[in-house]
């Protein structure tokens, strides 16, 4: 039985849809997308980075419920540009995309990332009045919103080593 080309698979098929070719050979289309992924970065990381450094003690007298509530919808916001236009640059190569260790640990890094934001909402916030201003956070809560910057940090980095690696 002969081996199956990696170009015939599902991959391939993806590569072959008119949304693929037009997102390839549009002169637009793919910067247009990467602007938009940027934003999305920007509005993701920005909005978690405040409020991680809040946790780690900046602008203490900021209470953290408000500031949480103020922020969440735009990490939501950047989330779904992000994953919306992802999918679309995924969609452009599909078959070198699938294949990029890169993209793999940049998957694998928000993954890790979204466990620890589930972690801190579930175990550590329900206790947050207790130390939503001025007291400093827990160690626990510190941990995490630390590994919650060095996370986003490495998703971005593995992000961008994707032009690099092949």
């Amino acid at each position: 039985m002969p081996e199956e080309s990696p170009v015939s698979g599902v991959w391939g098929e993806l590569a072959a849809t008119s949304l693929s070719v037009f997102l390839r050979e549009n002169t637009w289309a793919y910067p247009i997308l990467e602007i938009a992924h940027i934003i999305g970065i920007a509005l993701v990381f920005g909005t978690i980075l405040a409020y991680d450094l809040r946790v780690l003690g900046r602008s203490r007298t900021l209470p953290l419920d408000t500031l949480g509530r103020h922020l969440l919808p735009w990490v939501w916001t950047g989330f779904l540009i992000n994953a919306t236009s992802g999918l679309l640059l995924f969609v452009s190569n599909p078959v070198e995309f699938s294949a990029n260790p890169a993209l793999q640990l940049k998957l694998a890094l928000i993954a890790l990332a979204g466990l620890n934001a589930a972690y801190f909402q579930w175990r550590i916030a329900p206790a947050i009045d207790t130390w939503n201003t001025a007291a400093r956070a827990p160690a626990a809560a510190r941990l995490s919103a630390l590994l919650s910057i060095a996370l986003w940090l490495s998703v971005i980095a593995a992000g961008r080593m994707m032009a690099y690696v092949v």
